[in-house]
């Protein structure tokens, strides 16, 4: 056995665990905050025809996708994608209640 230790007094203990709590707190580290996009709540004219020149040309169309390239509303972009739906000039490829994705229209009908 190795040599005795000399225990800490009841005093001593309870400054050392006063003297612990005394570190500095954690500061959490700030989030970078993005800046709020004003997407547009109804068409301009010049939005409305390019969304019925560039839309019917992409491959993939999507509520997103429309939302990011032309700066308009979610709800804005669904009501859009279900007019030139109406209009055939894009197609459904799989519509789920959540995500819903369309393509452009073209003359072979599977």
């Amino acid at each position: 056995m190795g040599p005795k230790v000399q225990q800490k007094s009841k005093e001593q203990k309870a400054a050392a665990a006063m003297a612990g709590g005394k570190s500095k707190k954690k500061k959490w580290s700030k989030n970078k905050s993005r800046d709020k996009i004003l997407n547009e709540v109804l068409f301009k004219e010049i939005t409305y025809e390019k969304l019925l020149s560039e839309v019917p040309k992409m491959k993939l169309i999507t509520t997103s996708s429309l939302v990011e390239r032309l700066k308009i509303n979610g709800s804005l972009a669904r009501a859009a994608v279900r007019e030139l739906e109406e209009k055939g000039l894009i197609r459904c490829v799989s519509r789920h209640s959540k995500q819903l994705i369309y393509t452009r229209a073209t003359n072979t009908d599977a």
